[in-house]
Parts: structure tokens; sequence; C-alpha cells
């Protein structure tokens, strides 16, 4: 289905003719094995999931595909101690639209550390389009702030793999306040993550990968939404069928 609006990223396409197994890893795992095309939202879409659903290493299939470093960064990025080439990014084709973006990103959670690292390295002291200080010397939290505050352009593309992993509830309300900025300034985010409160941002596309493929889902109806939704309303109840809360009952004597 398409939305008839312009965007830079339309559709991923895994090009099954180019697969030698699909019982090899990453073809394995059934999202991908599943995946034939995938369209993008012209503002915001969402890939949820449990760990090991294959959402992350979409992403990153997209990320190498746009020419970022699997690592993270800028296009300019070069961290990575070798070459690097995926067989599932070999065998798929991004399909853009005659729009070019100004500006991109891909922030990954797992190693914000060695990006944070090769700034400090090429540039000691020069971080000035990321507020104008060490990434190193703020906490993960402010340091993830500082790159979406200082760094992001907009009018561009940005690949988020579980921003929410150095995030207050309350900081990622302020990341969807971000993102909504640049989204009128004319970007598109593909995001990975596990936040509910992310995935809620208005008329987004959710992606979930499961056991069956990925199917896109409403909001209300992931996983993710489901769980912690039952778990606010009646947290005593699930932490007793979880047989957690009778322990910490003995662990705290009167």
């Amino acid at each position: 289905m398409s939305l008839g609006v312009s965007h830079f990223l339309h559709s991923i396409r895994l090009n099954r003719d180019r697969v030698v197994s699909f019982e090899e890893h990453p073809f394995s795992v059934p999202a991908i094995r599943h995946l034939r095309e995938l369209e993008f939202h012209p503002k915001v879409t969402f890939f949820v999931g449990e760990n090991g659903s294959g959402k992350s290493t979409l992403l990153e299939g997209i990320a190498e595909k746009m020419g970022f470093s699997i690592e993270g960064g800028t296009k300019n990025t070069n961290m990575a101690m070798h070459e690097y080439s995926s067989v599932l990014t070999s065998a798929m084709t991004l399909a853009r639209t005659h729009l070019r973006p100004m500006d991109g990103f891909f922030l990954r959670a797992e190693s914000y550390y060695n990006f944070a690292t090769y700034l400090d390295e090429i540039s000691p002291g020069g971080t000035w389009c990321y507020g104008g200080k060490s990434l190193h010397e703020q906490s993960h939290g402010e340091s993830f702030f500082a790159t979406l505050t200082h760094r992001l352009g907009g009018q561009g593309v940005y690949l988020f793999d579980e921003p929410e992993a150095a995030l207050s509830p309350q900081r990622q309300l302020e990341l969807l306040v971000r993102m909504h900025e640049l989204i009128g300034d004319f970007s598109q985010f593909v995001i990975a993550t596990h936040s509910p409160i992310l995935m809620a941002y208005p008329d987004a596309w959710i992606y979930q990968f499961g056991p069956d493929g990925i199917e896109r889902v409403q909001y209300e109806d992931t996983d993710h939404y489901v769980i912690t939704r039952r778990f606010l309303q009646d947290h005593r109840s699930m932490l007793k069928k979880l047989q957690i809360e009778p322990y910490l009952s003995k662990q705290i004597k009167p």
C-alpha cells in the first residue's frame, strides 16, 4: 500500500533467487526466510519483535545497503576493522525514490561506545557538531541525546537500532519530540525497538517480526503494548504468575 507521499526509501526486497540456502543464518531466521518485499512509511517505520527475531539484522542490511558503517555513524564513518559485506545485503534490493537525502545517520546502541571513541580519535576536542563535548565525558543517555540534538540536521534518513537502550522513559518522550521536529523537516526514520513509548508515534507503520515472518500490526496489537499494559494494570498478579512476588515477600522482613 502506498501513501502517495514523497519520501526517500520506498521498499526493501529480498531477491530469493540469490539466496544459496534458507537453512543458513541469517536466511534461516523466520522473518528473513519469509521476506519478499517490505514497504517503508514515508515518515516512521518500526521493526519490533523478540530478541533474535531478525529486526536488527534486517536494519543492519538496510544500513549497509545505504553505505553506512555496520557499527553506526554517518556515511563518512569508517570504524569497521575489516571490509564487511553481509550475505543478506548482497541478496537485497533497496528501492528509493528520485529524491536524495541531505543527511543520514545509523544510530546503533550496541556499538555506540565504539563510535564515541572513534570521534575522539579522529577529532580530539573537535566534536562541535555533537555539542562541543566528548561523548565519553557524558552519560550514555546524555551522549545519545547530544547526537540526536546536535548532529541530526533534517532532510535525512535516520536508522535507529534500539535507541531506547540508553534513554529513560522521560528521555524517550523527548526523543519522540525530536523525531517529530526532524519529520517536519522532511526526514524519514526506520527504527528497531522494544519500546512501547517510541512505537506510539502517530500513524507510524509497525512491522512485527515473529515465527511466521513479518506482519504489519496496529500499535495496540503489538506484544510490547499488550504485555506492558497488562503489567501496569495488574503487576502483582503477573509477578505471582512469574513466582517473583512470593520470593520478594520472603526477602522483605518486617
